[in-house]
């Protein structure tokens, strides 16, 4: 008799990494998710998982990192890519791109624990920011949410000039210190505010209708714009070498968390 084969890791496989601290934010993701039918998103299987060694040789820390990835209707790629690290790092970054044939923006989200606290943000960031028939639609009611939670958060800190254009003026940043009251904070703002800011999009992502070719074209190309920017200046990248080196990072970043420009639209 024949031995069944083990299924096959795909990319909705569940995410389950050790003392990870932003566990229970994907799982609100992945299932705010379920009914827009979520497909796997094609990853190759050397990105769906990995395990490390950080630290030094006296005091090595395991690292272990993960890629939860779908693709739907509307969304070419929706994806999260997770690093568990100890005290060293603990990482969820949180990205839907929505399909050029649909004038959305993206939703994004970085919730990063590092030995001197948490950075925390929160967005629905703009294909254009200076394009009107793309935003205006868009923020007065993100806008009312950004305003409600940013007054219970310190201030993240100016963002650089060149990066303002792929923010839109509900970014929700901040940094907070480690232990309980930036438990707290977590719990009771930045939780529920990740769950507003994520169910405001599949409200817009309800709506959206397809838009003319030409319009395609102009979303593709700002699409294209942003992914550049992110990918050149992805903060992760001295992180990730550090575990993996630098080759396993970089194609990481170009052709898994930036893949656009490998992909078809």
């Amino acid at each position: 008799m024949s031995i069944p084969a083990a299924p096959r890791a795909t990319s909705l496989d569940p995410v389950q990494l050790p003392d990870w601290r932003w566990q229970c934010f994907l799982d609100e993701a992945v299932a705010a998710l379920q009914p827009l039918g979520p497909e796997p998103y094609p990853i190759d299987p050397q990105f769906l998982s990995r395990e490390g060694v950080t630290g030094s040789k006296a005091k090595p820390v395991p690292v272990a990192t993960a890629t939860w990835a779908c693709q739907t209707e509307k969304f070419r790629q929706v994806r999260a890519a997770c690093v568990s690290a100890g005290s060293a790092a603990s990482v969820l970054n949180f990205v839907i791109n929505p399909r050029t044939c649909y004038d959305l923006p993206f939703f994004g989200a970085d919730l990063v624990t590092l030995p001197n606290g948490h950075l925390l943000a929160l967005d629905l960031q703009p294909v254009d920011r200076g394009d009107r028939l793309h935003t205006e639609a868009v923020w007065p009611e993100l806008l009312t949410i950004f305003e409600r939670w940013k007054q219970a958060l310190p201030d993240g800190g100016p963002i650089p000039e060149e990066a303002q254009p792929y923010f839109s003026p509900g970014f929700l940043w901040t940094r907070i210190p480690l232990g309980a009251e930036g438990d707290a904070l977590i719990d009771a703002v930045i939780r529920p505010a990740f769950q507003e800011y994520l169910q405001m999009y599949l409200k817009l992502e309800a709506s959206a209708s397809p838009v003319s070719a030409e319009r395609s074209e102009q979303l593709l190309a700002g699409q294209k714009r942003y992914t550049r920017y992110r990918a050149e200046k992805d903060p992760a990248r001295g992180m990730l070498s550090r575990f993996y080196g630098s080759e396993w990072t970089e194609a990481y970043i170009h052709d898994v968390l930036f893949d656009l420009e490998s992909q078809s639209v």
